[in-house]
C-alpha cells in the first residue's frame, strides 16, 4: 500500500487555511473558521482516502505572525562565518528557546512543513504583497520542502492577482493554483492536484485518483440532487385533494394543502442540505433566500412569483393576487358552474383550467384541490436555485447565486416537462396525498426522466 502524500497547509493568519481544508474535505465542523486572527493555536489533520486507502493527508497548521523578526532571529543563529542551508537554519532556530516562547507559534508550523512531503501556502489575494509575505516565503523556503501557492479570495472584485503572480515570479515560485475556498470553481480541486503532481512527480499516481474520484462523487451528488428535485416536482404535480365544495371546507383544504407542499419542500431542502454535507445554518448565500435552512419567503406570496420572474396566464394573475397558488376543479360540473363557485369563494380561489373531463365520476358537490402551473415553476426554480449554490460554495463561505440562465429561463416560461404533465392523471404517486401504494414503475420512470432534464 503506497504511503499518503502529506501536505502542509500553511501560510499567515487569517488567510483561508483552515476554510480551504473544509472545502477540500467537504467537511463543515473542520477547524474553527473566524475573522479574528490566529484563530487556529495548533496542527490539526484531515486525511482524504480512495476505496478505504489513505491518499493524502492534509495538515491545518497556526498562522504565521511575526515572519519579519523571525528571519531576522534566523540570521542571528548562523555562527560568524558560517552559511548554513536552509533545513540547518531551521533546526538552530527549533532547538533554540525561542522555539516554545516568542517563535511558538511559527514552531508548530515549520516542524509540520518538515514531516511533510510539500506545503501549500495560502495567500488572501486581496492583500498588498507587504515584505512580511516575502520574509514568510524565505523561512518556509528554508525547510526544502516544495511550496505551491493557493490564491484564495480570487473571486473577489478586490483580488490583487497580478500583482501576487510577479511577486511569487520574483521569488522563484512559478507555479501557483487558483483556488478560491469561498467560491471555489467546479474544477477547482483537478487544477490543485494536478499543479502538485508537477510538484510532486512520484506522488502523481495517489494525485490521479483523487481527481477520478473526486469527478465521480461530483457526478453522483448532482445525480442524486436532480432526483431529490424531481421527486418533490412531482409529488407536487400529482397532489389532489378532493372536498366538500362549501367555503369553509374548501378554505381549510388550501390551507392544509399549502401547510403540506411547504413541509415537502423543506423535506427536499433537508435532502440536499445532507447530501452536499452542509448544516442548516450553511445555507443562507447573497441572493438565495434561505436562512438557517428554511426559505425566508413564503412560497404562495406573490412577490415570490414576480421575485423569480414566473410567467403566469391571465387566470392565474388574479389567483396570484390574492396569494392562491391553487387550482379549484369542479367535479364533473361545468366550466361556468366552477367559474361561479369562484365567485362564492370571494375570489380567494381562481378556476384556471377546466379539468371536468379527467374527474368525471367524483360526487356532485365535491370540489378537487391541486398545486397550480406557477408554483410547479417556482418550486422547481428555488431547489434548481438552491442545488447551484451548493455546487458553487466552499464549505466556510457565501455567495451570491443568480438564475439568468437558459434553463432557469425554460422553467420561468416554457412548458412544463412532459412527467409533471402525467403526474397531474395520477394522484396515487404523490406523498402529498398519503403513503404511496407500492413503487409504481412508471412513476420511477416519470422521476428519472424528469431528474435528467433538471441536471442537464
Amino acid at each position: 500500500m503506497t504511503e499518503p502524500l502529506k501536505l502542509a497547509v500553511v501560510g499567515h493568519t487569517n488567510v483561508g487555511k483552515t476554510s480551504l481544508l473544509r472545502t477540500l474535505t467537504r467537511d463543515v465542523g473542520f477547524g474553527e473558521v473566524s475573522h479574528r486572527p490566529s484563530t487556529t493555536r495548533h496542527v490539526e489533520g484531515a486525511r482524504l482516502s480512495v476505496d478505504g486507502e489513505a491518499l493524502l493527508e492534509l495538515y491545518d497548521t497556526p498562522g504565521l505572525e511575526d515572519a519579519i523578526a523571525l528571519r531576522d532571529y534566523l540570521d542571528a543563529l548562523e555562527p560568524p562565518g558560517v552559511r548554513l542551508d536552509g533545513p540547518e537554519r531551521i533546526q538552530r532556530l527549533l532547538a533554540s528557546p525561542e522555539a516554545r516562547a516568542r517563535f511558538e507559534q511559527e514552531a508548530k508550523v515549520l516542524r509540520q512543513l518538515l514531516a511533510s512531503d510539500a506545503g501549500l501556502y495560502v495567500i488572501d489575494a486581496r492583500e498588498p504583497v507587504l515584505a512580511k509575505y516575502r520574509d514568510e516565503l524565505a523561512v518556509l523556503a528554508d525547510c526544502g520542502k516544495p511550496l505551491l501557492p493557493v490564491l484564495n479570495f480570487v473571486a473577489s472584485a478586490e483580488h490583487r492577482e497580478a500583482d501576487w503572480r510577479t511577486a511569487l515570479a520574483r521569488l522563484g515560485l512559478h507555479a501557483l493554483v487558483r483556488f478560491d475556498s469561498v467560491a471555489p470553481p467546479l474544477d477547482g480541486e483537478r487544477r490543485l492536484y494536478e499543479s502538485l503532481a508537477l510538484l510532486l512527480e512520484r506522488a502523481r499516481p495517489q494525485l490521479e485518483r483523487l481527481i477520478v474520484d473526486h469527478e465521480a462523487q461530483r457526478r453522483a451528488r448532482r445525480q442524486a440532487a436532480a432526483r431529490l428535485i424531481a421527486e418533490l416536482l412531482l409529488d407536487a404535480a400529482a397532489g389532489r385533494r378532493l372536498v366538500p365544495g362549501d367555503e369553509a371546507s374548501l378554505a381549510s383544504a388550501t390551507t392544509q394543502l399549502r401547510s403540506d407542499l411547504r413541509s415537502r419542500e423543506q423535506r427536499c431542502v433537508d435532502d440536499l442540505l445532507r447530501l452536499y454535507a452542509f448544516r442548516s445554518d450553511d445555507a443562507e448565500a447573497g441572493e438565495l433566500p434561505l436562512l438557517d435552512g428554511r426559505w425566508g419567503d413564503d412560497l404562495f406570496h406573490p412577490a415570490t412569483l414576480k421575485q423569480l420572474g414566473v410567467k403566469v396566464g391571465g387566470g392565474m394573475a388574479a389567483g396570484a393576487a390574492a396569494g392562491a397558488g391553487i387550482d379549484l376543479l369542479a367535479g364533473g360540473i361545468t366550466l361556468g358552474a366552477a367559474a361561479a363557485l369562484g365567485a362564492i369563494a370571494g375570489g380567494t380561489w381562481q378556476t384556471l383550467r377546466n379539468y371536468g373531463g379527467r374527474i368525471k365520476g367524483k360526487l356532485t358537490g365535491q370540489r378537487e384541490l391541486s398545486v397550480d402551473d406557477a408554483v410547479l415553476r417556482l418550486l422547481a426554480l428555488r431547489q434548481r436555485q438552491l442545488l447551484g449554490a451548493l455546487e458553487a460554495r466552499g464549505h466556510a463561505a457565501q455567495q451570491q447565486i443568480r438564475l439568468d440562465t437558459p434553463q432557469a429561463q425554460a422553467w420561468r416560461e416554457g412548458q412544463l416537462p412532459a412527467a409533471l404533465q402525467r403526474a397531474r392523471a395520477h394522484p396515487e404517486w404523490s406523498t402529498l396525498n398519503g403513503a404511496i401504494r407500492g413503487q409504481y414503475a412508471e412513476r420511477q420512470e416519470e422521476i428519472r426522466r424528469l431528474a435528467a432534464e433538471i441536471e442537464a
